[in-house]
């Protein structure tokens, strides 16, 4: 494995992939699998924003707040819990997880598919063509014979508010490596990312005030959100909706900072943290030299491979195309491309028709995402706003969990709910949306049934095994057969 810091001297391989997270690795290993030569750049940890400081760490941190808050859920088992969290252990535990930030295993990864690895920034610098700089300020010039696959992901974009710089905000970074609990957490930010970790914060201890310009996980069905916001206000959280922050100020770093909102109320907290949105890490790779736009999202055609950009040598996967912000979207994404790289390198046909082999359609027709929040959101597919404003013809199904035996064994009193949007024309499912206690298991039946357009009349022979959360299916196609 090459980790070049002073060698001066050229390189070729087939393909040159600009990012070493999942989505970077995904489409090293689709090109080695075609038998190409690749090389991967990285300027940070192996293993990218995913493995350190996003999915995994965040999850490993929220597995034990949700594990007992499950158990209190249960009557027998809710009396076992005596305590509070043990905040020193849920923290070794997220070091664990991301080997204490250690990425020489994922290092050894890349060279086990037989990929080299350049440590050190890389840039683009004409077509098929990456400049390396290390550290130590070595460069070395690599060549792609057929693809440069850019999967250099997104960082956190914070908005430009009076006093923002001066209250050293959190983002996702210190939101999931920190191992202090602060007294009082304001996060501003109602999606996935702010709903994740006033989930964590307030269930490791912290008073969590969450502010969210509207309805909290507003990219899914609307009754997410408010089952979210009823459970957070339940444990204490004070959830504002429709609030925006004006402006900050934090005289003393180390002191509290004190949060101004629109309507001339103020939040004062320890730490702030802003989950506001992302930008695409695509400033300062050298689009500029192949004629695009630094700083800008990538648009993609079906198999990932850049548009208006000639010689079709340029692939964006993950983040960096804005088709979906997922780690596993973009890992879908890299296996399309990887495998469509391949077959244009051998001359063979690219089957980039809708649902062919070389095509990311479920990118507009079949999204999976899961929140792990309490209760736990999960969803595939477009919502009802968003079926009926594409045109499709629908019904919307909707059923309560507390209907389903198997969910009231889960736990006491369950309190969930489940939606699914119907194409009345073609009689499939194009989104199904759950919001409950364990529904993230729940998530992948959907998905199938979504990215598979199973006809209802089908899918009605697919029996859930009773007692099981999953009778929710027997609810839902019911409640579409009466209707």
């Amino acid at each position: 494995m090459n980790e070049t810091h002073e060698d001066q001297a050229g390189s070729t391989y087939d393909v040159v992939v600009l990012g070493a997270g999942p989505v970077g690795q995904n489409v090293a290993d689709r090109a080695r699998t075609a038998g190409l030569t690749v090389a991967v750049v990285e300027h940070e940890l192996v293993g990218g924003e995913c493995s350190y400081w996003a999915c995994v760490p965040s999850k490993a941190l929220l597995r034990p707040v949700i594990a007992v808050a499950n158990a209190r859920r249960v009557d027998g088992a809710r009396q076992a819990v005596t305590g509070a969290l043990d905040t020193a252990r849920v923290f070794a535990r997220r070091d664990h997880y991301v080997t204490d930030w250690d990425d020489s295993g994922q290092a050894k990864w890349v060279k086990s598919i037989g990929a080299d690895l350049f440590r050190g920034h890389g840039r683009i610098d004409g077509p098929r063509r990456v400049i390396v700089t290390s550290d130590q300020g070595a460069r070395r010039t690599l060549t792609a014979r057929h693809a440069v696959a850019v999967a250099t992901g997104s960082r956190p974009q914070l908005p430009d508010i009076p006093g923002i710089q001066e209250a050293h905000p959190w983002t996702n970074r210190l939101g999931t490596d920190s191992s202090t609990v602060p007294g009082r957490l304001a996060i501003v930010g109602g999606g996935g990312v702010g709903a994740e970790m006033a989930t964590l914060w307030q269930g490791l201890g912290s008073h969590v005030t969450l502010l969210a310009r509207r309805n909290l996980l507003p990219r899914l069905e609307p009754f997410v959100g408010e089952l979210l916001a009823e459970s957070l206000s339940r444990s204490g959280a004070d959830v504002r909706i429709g609030r925006q922050v004006t402006s900050l100020t934090r005289p003393d770093p180390a002191g509290p900072v004190t949060l101004t909102l629109d309507d001339g109320s103020q939040v004062e907290a320890d730490e702030v943290m802003f989950a506001t949105g992302r930008a695409p890490n695509t400033h300062d790779i050298g689009l500029d030299t192949v004629g695009l736009t630094p700083g800008s999202w990538l648009d993609v055609d079906t198999t990932c491979l850049v548009n208006g950009l000639a010689g079709g040598w340029l692939y964006a996967l993950g983040d960096v195309n804005h088709r979906a912000l997922l780690t596993h979207q973009g890992k879908y994404q890299a296996r399309t491309a990887g495998d469509a790289i391949g077959a244009r390198a051998a001359g063979s046909p690219v089957d980039d028709a809708a649902w062919g082999d070389h095509a990311t359609t479920a990118d507009q027709h079949a999204v999976p995402q899961v929140f792990f929040t309490d209760p736990e959101a999960a969803a595939v597919g477009l919502t009802a706003e968003q079926a009926a404003g594409a045109g499709f013809r629908i019904k919307v199904v909707d059923a309560d969990f507390n209907a389903a035996q198997g969910a009231d064994l889960y736990a006491d009193d369950y309190q969930g709910h489940a939606r699914m949007v119907v194409d009345l024309d073609r009689e499939i499912l194009l989104g199904v949306t759950f919001a409950g206690p364990g529904v993230s298991e729940l998530l992948h039946s959907a998905t199938v049934a979504v990215a598979g357009q199973v006809p209802l009349k089908r899918l009605r022979h697919a029996i859930a095994c009773f007692p099981t959360v999953s009778e929710i299916w027997l609810f839902l196609l019911a409640a579409y057969r009466r209707e």
